[in-house]
């Protein structure tokens, strides 16, 4: 698979999650097997761009190539400038967001308010693409709601409007992540275009994403919740899909090294008291799955420091590695 000058391998990809995907996860996620990992929504208004979460948001120093980075907005002229911006700090891919069903994105018509405008929507696309070198792709949903299923409407939009690749969440917006991911309008949408489509909704395993791929015929999947305290699971999607076998998990002793890795990213990205703050979320998703993991978490979350955060996390895996019980103390 292809975005422009740019080749995609393997051919699974981070979805771009807010408050999710930012450097330290998309450097892990790119590490681990993923082919592309997107940014989180970055906002197109000028005047926050200098603020401390737009400053992380758009800092790419030392990120594994291609570089993608999404934006939103609903201004034909702002959002080009957002684009122009973002190449010049690093983008090489820029995406734009059809596709939050946030409620304070879409109350400000952004995200996927904007395919009830498709208008719009083309003169968006179209500035943007004018106004960048780099390949513009575009995610969307499959429409507003059960009423205005419109996605393949704004996928042909997308198309002659010069987006190099799409992306679709297989729900509407008013479905938010409920009920089951639309895999027959994806393969609609895929059948109509020319350019490289990208499924995703529910992809949470490697048979999963190897079903999406052959029922809707596209070029990627794109993985988002399936991959909060599990991002390995882009190294077990590209295995599975070139050698048509399900790989080992990783072990705990593993798992432990990515984690206490990632922290020590997050500490050293946002400096210690916001680094400690943002990990907690996290552990929690790491955690999910383990023993005593409600304890856990109710430890880890109480730790003031990163030096408290590590070492409570790393006694608890050595403690699971060796096969025992963890010892939890009452507070951090």
């Amino acid at each position: 698979m292809r975005i422009g000058p740019h080749s995609i391998a393997p051919r699974v990809i981070l979805a771009p999650m807010a408050g999710v995907t930012d450097k330290p996860f998309r450097v892990l996620c790119k590490r681990l097997g993923a082919g592309l990992c997107v940014s989180e929504m970055t906002t197109s208004d000028p005047r926050f761009w200098t603020t401390a979460k737009s400053r992380h948001r758009m800092d790419h120093a030392g990120e594994p190539a291609p570089i993608s980075v999404q934006i939103a907005g609903t201004v034909p002229r702002v959002m080009a400038e957002a684009a122009r911006y973002n190449v010049d700090h690093g983008a090489q891919i820029v995406d734009i967001n059809m596709g939050c069903p946030a409620k304070k994105v879409c109350n400000a018509w952004a995200g996927s308010a904007l395919m009830r405008e498709p208008e719009l929507v083309a003169q968006i696309l179209e500035a943007v693409v004018a106004a960048v070198d780099v390949p513009v792709t575009l995610k969307i949903r499959t429409g507003w709601d059960h009423d205005q299923r419109n996605a393949p409407l704004i996928a042909r939009i997308a198309e002659q409007s010069g987006i190099a690749a799409l992306a679709v969440h297989g729900r509407t917006r008013d479905q938010q992540y409920t009920g089951v991911a639309e895999y027959d309008t994806i393969a609609a949408i895929k059948a109509q275009l020319s350019i490289p489509v990208i499924a995703n909704g529910d992809i949470d395993s490697p048979r999963k994403a190897a079903f999406v791929l052959a029922h809707t015929g596209c070029d990627a999947v794109m993985v988002g919740r399936a991959a909060q305290g599990r991002p390995w699971i882009f190294g077990e999607i590209a295995h599975f899909l070139e050698h048509g076998e399900e790989r080992a998990p990783p072990s705990l002793a593993q798992v432990r090294e990515i984690l206490l890795g990632h922290l020590e990213h997050l500490h050293a990205f946002y400096g210690e008291v916001s680094g400690v703050r943002i990990a907690r979320k996290h552990l929690g998703w790491y955690a999910k799955d383990r023993p005593e993991n409600a304890a856990f978490r109710a430890v880890v979350n109480r730790a003031e420091s990163a030096e408290q955060q590590l070492r409570l996390t790393r006694d608890y895996f050595d403690a699971l590695v060796a096969g025992v019980v963890p010892e939890l103390p009452a507070a951090a």
